[in-house]
């Protein structure tokens, strides 16, 4: 059964969790990574920029044995003349897997419907399920274990915050967010948390977004020290400097947003061999 990676609230926690636990694996084998994706290709295609997701995929792909195709939006017929469906079909009898970056979620599941191969989430402008699977795999590094964890987000309610709320229940921690958009304060959201987590205010295609009214909810010296001693903060990158966080606090002891984007690319390991299970990838 073809197995795509697009909501993580349409994949079984135990999928998840396995899923999980192999990019632990795999990141133990770092420097021996095992060949299981020989002879297998990746189609990665993308209609805005990137840096993690597109090199962490590649490399993934690549150390794992397998070879990557990467399309921009300039480069193929998608959302051009030729309809979705046409495009998955034809790229369905090139390559073992695709691996989208785009801003319409809607059009990446149409996708995923009429293709034959698995298709995996990138990001769209709703969802960043990869993101998330590495933000759980950070907190397991450095705190052991997700379940009961305080997780507290403070700025825009985004793709990424949207993602977390349907990882709350899978992996069963406490989610709290604060923003301009409900009534929770920035101290209040902070309190007694595991984890702060943030993002930036201005996403690609947003540009001339006020900013004003997320102000208050920077996370600083105050907001980390408000959470616990042993709290970490985490970003998925890039920081607008410094907007939604204060240089003390990126670049201070508690920050893991260098460790969170390393293991982007681990994660993408796990996923692409879970997706490619009917291939027959086995870890």
């Amino acid at each position: 059964m073809k197995r795509n990676f697009i909501n993580l609230s349409d994949i079984e926690p135990d999928a998840l969790k396995h899923i999980l636990k192999t990019a632990h694996d795999l990141k133990a084998q770092k420097y021996s990574p095992p060949q299981i994706f020989k002879g297998l290709t990746l189609a990665m295609m993308f209609d805005k920029l990137s840096t993690r997701t597109r090199i962490s995929f590649d490399v993934a792909m690549k150390q794992l044995g397998g070879h990557t195709v990467v399309m921009t939006k300039g480069d193929s017929q998608l959302g051009g003349a030729e309809s979705i469906e046409s495009t998955a079909k034809v790229m369905s009898r090139y390559v073992d897997a695709i691996m989208v970056r785009m801003s319409n979620h809607t059009d990446m599941e149409e996708l995923a419907r009429h293709a034959d191969i698995p298709v995996i989430n990138g990001m769209t402008d709703l969802s960043h399920p990869c993101q998330i699977i590495a933000d759980m795999m950070t907190i397991e590094e450095k705190l052991g274990g997700i379940e009961g964890k305080k997780i507290a987000w403070l700025g825009d309610d985004n793709n990424v915050s949207k993602t977390y709320e349907q990882a709350a229940d899978i992996f069963g921690f406490e989610f709290v967010m604060s923003t301009p958009f409900n009534t929770i304060k920035p101290l209040e959201a902070a309190h007694e948390a595991d984890v702060i987590v943030t993002d930036t205010w201005v996403s690609l295609g947003q540009d001339g977004k006020e900013i004003e009214k997320f102000l208050p909810y920077q996370v600083n010296a105050d907001i980390m020290a408000a959470a616990k001693e042993t709290a970490i903060f985490m970003h998925c990158l890039p920081i607008h400097e410094w907007e939604e966080v204060t240089e003390e606090v990126a670049k201070g002891p508690q920050s893991v947003i260098y460790d969170e984007a390393e293991n982007r690319l681990h994660v993408q390991k796990a996923i692409l061999a879970w997706c490619l299970e009917d291939a027959g990838v086995d870890i």
